[in-house]
């Protein structure tokens, strides 16, 4: 049956959520995510070395289940707008979105792929600069050779050639290039769309907000692994100047194992967990509390095997942080008030 109507959306009762520290119920962190929403979900399809993912529809179904309200999808392998499209058509009681990663396996940078994003069925609620193949995750991500950790580029000279050539960059200074200015201008057209960093470097990602702010892009996101590396004083900068700052579940609940997401090449397996670059939860509530929740967005980039669903994240994710004393009101804030700010759907 298609789902034509408008979903009917459960709203919390904020009555619930009144409980002291003291004296929790387990059902309050199921009564916080009645209208969250998870802003960064992988439902697949990926390639057949990384499989187990929940698909889209059993994510949204779960979600509605739980009385999310939304769902944004990333697909590392092109745009995920046509996924959320066909959801919205079958599923019943949620309306999903989707996004356009720039990543080389479509051409990186490249205007006429991100128009195609801009103006498809309901077209898309950001644009990134990609994934793994950005050049400053490109240049890092590694294998083992003789027990040491060494980047693909040293590794294999092919790689260098063929991928790191393609690989998406910005420049940190002077002028900027034809493609990224078409870019950067469709996007300022788009109110409803915001700009994602993607895996860029901090330097990278603060002229990507004098950019922002030149082309009147009004909603930019920090993507997680750029706010996990900047300071607190860089990242308390960027809220003050109206950027949204991501935090994920992955950051700290996330195995460390090998990992083939992006490549095909068997040889361009990612071992770069060995170097135990994840933080832990400590870390992580700290540094919520330190910058302030106030342009917080948080979800969970969960769809990897040898994790649970994306909404039993969630639940994980709102049930740590009220162990780690996070009031409801703020956790809630987080999880859907500023998520909706960033997406365009607010009440």
């Amino acid at each position: 049956m298609l789902n034509y109507e408008q979903p009917v959306l459960r709203t919390p009762d904020r009555s619930k959520w009144k409980e002291s520290f003291y004296s929790r119920s387990m059902e309050l962190p199921d009564e916080l995510l009645i209208g969250a929403i998870d802003s960064h979900v992988h439902a697949g399809p990926v390639l057949n070395s990384n499989p187990g993912h929940f698909d889209p529809i059993q994510v949204a179904q779960e979600a509605v289940a739980a009385g999310m309200k939304s769902i944004v999808y990333y697909d590392v392998f092109g745009g995920a707008s046509g996924m959320a499209w066909v959801v919205n058509r079958h599923v019943p009681g949620i309306h999903t979105y989707g996004g356009y990663l720039m990543n080389s396996g479509h051409g990186g940078m490249n205007p006429r792929a991100v128009k195609t994003a801009l103006h498809i069925e309901e077209g898309c609620r950001f644009i990134s600069f990609g994934s793994h193949c950005t050049r400053h995750s490109a240049e890092r991500e590694s294998t083992l050779i003789d027990g040491k950790l060494v980047p693909f580029k040293d590794a294999f000279p092919k790689f260098a050639e063929k991928e790191l050539s393609v690989a998406t960059s910005i420049p940190v200074e002077g002028p900027i290039s034809e493609e990224l200015d078409e870019i950067l201008t469709m996007v300022a057209e788009k109110p409803e769309v915001y700009l994602n960093t993607g895996h860029v470097s901090v330097p990278e990602a603060l002229r990507l907000l004098d950019l922002a702010e030149e082309y009147g892009i009004k909603k930019v996101l920090i993507a997680h692994p750029v706010r996990g590396s900047m300071t607190i004083e860089q990242q308390k900068e960027a809220a003050a100047r109206g950027a949204f700052l991501e935090a994920c579940l992955v950051d700290w609940l996330y195995p460390d194992v090998p990992r083939t997401h992006y490549y095909v090449e068997k040889e361009y397996m990612d071992m770069g967990a060995e170097l135990g670059r994840f933080s832990n939860a400590v870390k992580w509530m700290k540094t919520i509390k330190e910058v302030g929740i106030d342009r917080f967005v948080l979800g969970t980039d969960y769809g990897i095997r040898a994790a649970p669903s994306p909404v039993q994240g969630m639940r994980t994710m709102v049930a740590t942080m009220l162990d780690y004393q996070f009031a409801p009101d703020d956790i809630y804030k987080m999880i859907a008030e500023n998520p909706a700010k960033l997406i365009g759907i607010e009440d």
